[in-house]
């Protein structure tokens, strides 16, 4: 049998063209309908678009029909969807199935590129001063954020499942994160970001990135059997810091020059092109000094957050992240395997029951370090806390490095992705049920 390039070789240049061309629109296609439909219907629920988005990924993806399944999770393609493209494009469904499989990267290029612009929107919308001013808060609200769900899950896998050791560090590892993406979302739909409380949340899952990346680090040290050193992790610690202060300091000094770059262009599409430039490059930055390329993002918007020019550069990239962050969080709903669910199956209660402790160290973890933090002026603390519950894309990526690595049972494995579902599918819920419909005048000023 050939390899699947072998396959693909053997196809006239028109073929390939075609197929390549109805995979990529097709794609399309399904995410925006599906995301869409399942979007209006939670509207009119009154909870946040986001939710639908991931159902819809969940419907369209390995636990519906099939229609997009993220080539990671070793899932079938529908045959139906594979016969017609075969058809149209006059190539077999196993080419087709192939040539799915190798294009794939291309849509989730697209989909970080909604990611980054969304994080790069909320850094733009984020009050610098309000920022600065809760960053006492937004820390220790990071910190035990980390450090609860962290040392509870760990310890209680080992205590009371009789988890090996690294794989409980895994597991609790796992727990840490919280998805930026998710939480921003969720609080710019809800009008919450400007507020005290979506200042602390944001400013935590921020730090809560950083630790993560730092967490990961030692994680992965330890996974791949090498000699741990604790050079790298402190390096690693203090260049994110950096990363973050240099990006507050130029928020002051480099917008008046952004301003007068823009001000001298003259061809459409000045503000756009020349924002997502300082996006791209502070994304560069961050990836090539050790740092996620999501950090990245949030920072040059925190950046141009001073320039005369926010208005039209937030008019610019509120249509992309309309587009290109659905696909985002539709690929996110593509890829959980909801399977692990049934309780008919026997292999699935042991992870289950792990599952369920995992899903409420999770949520307790978080919403507990919503009350870790000092305040003189009163604040929503279980909004704090739920906010930073979600695992989402955090969440996976840890999975999948435990997966690749080999060092999750099948019922380990599945109770973390569970956490992950449970968590990234019940907090825009609950924030919606502990915020108000008309959130209230923002009567609590923090002082500049």
């Amino acid at each position: 049998m050939l390899p699947p390039l072998a396959l693909i070789a053997e196809i006239s240049p028109h073929q390939l063209e075609v197929a390549e061309t109805l995979l990529q629109v097709g794609r399309f296609l399904v995410i925006f309908i599906a995301a869409r439909a399942i979007a209006e219907l939670m509207v009119r629920l009154q909870l946040p678009t986001i939710l639908g988005e991931l159902v819809a990924g969940v419907l369209v993806g390995v636990s519906g029909l099939h229609l997009i399944v993220p080539p990671e999770t070793q899932a079938q393609i529908s045959a139906g969807l594979l016969s017609l493209l075969g058809s149209l494009a006059e190539i077999r469904p196993d080419e087709v199935a192939d040539l799915y499989n190798e294009t794939f990267p291309s849509l989730q290029s697209v989909s970080q590129i909604g990611l980054f612009a969304l994080l790069f929107l909320t850094g733009l919308e984020s009050e610098l001063d309000e920022l600065v001013a809760v960053g006492v808060q937004a820390t220790t609200v990071a910190v035990a954020g980390v450090v609860l769900p962290f040392a509870l899950g760990t310890a209680g896998l080992v205590f009371f499942f009789h988890v090996p050791l690294i794989p409980a560090v895994f597991a609790g590892a796992a727990m840490t994160a919280t998805s930026i993406g998710i939480t921003a979302s969720v609080f710019g739909e809800l009008k919450w970001l400007k507020r005290k409380e979506g200042q602390i949340v944001i400013g935590a899952a921020v730090l809560d990135d950083i630790l993560g990346i730092v967490i990961l680090a030692v994680v992965v040290a330890i996974v791949g059997g090498g000699s741990f050193s604790l050079g790298p992790v402190i390096k690693l610690g203090l260049a994110a810091v950096a990363f973050v202060a240099v990006a507050l300091v130029l928020s002051r000094k480099a917008a008046p020059a952004f301003d007068w770059v823009v001000d001298q262009l003259k061809a459409p599409g000045d503000v756009a092109v020349a924002s997502f430039v300082v996006l791209t490059l502070c994304c560069f930055v961050a990836q090539a000094i050790g740092l996620e390329a999501a950090l990245g993002a949030f920072a040059a918007g925190l950046i141009l957050s001073a320039s005369k020019h926010t208005h039209d550069i937030d008019a610019a990239v509120k249509p992309l992240v309309a587009l290109f962050a659905t696909v985002f969080f539709v690929l996110i709903g593509t890829g959980m395997d909801l399977s692990v669910l049934n309780p008919l199956d026997p292999s699935n209660r042991e992870g289950l029951i792990v599952a369920a402790f995992l899903l409420a160290v999770a949520m307790a973890g978080k919403v507990a370090a919503g009350w870790c933090y000092l305040s003189s002026d009163p604040t929503n603390r279980l909004v704090v806390g739920l906010g930073m519950m979600p695992r989402g894309e955090v969440g996976l990526i840890f999975l999948g490095l435990g997966s690749q690595a080999g060092i999750l049972t099948p019922a380990l494995e599945a109770a973390i992705l569970l956490m992950v579902i449970g968590t990234t599918f019940l907090a825009p819920i609950l924030l919606r049920l502990v915020i108000p419909a008309e959130p209230e005048p923002l009567a609590q000023e923090i002082p500049s």
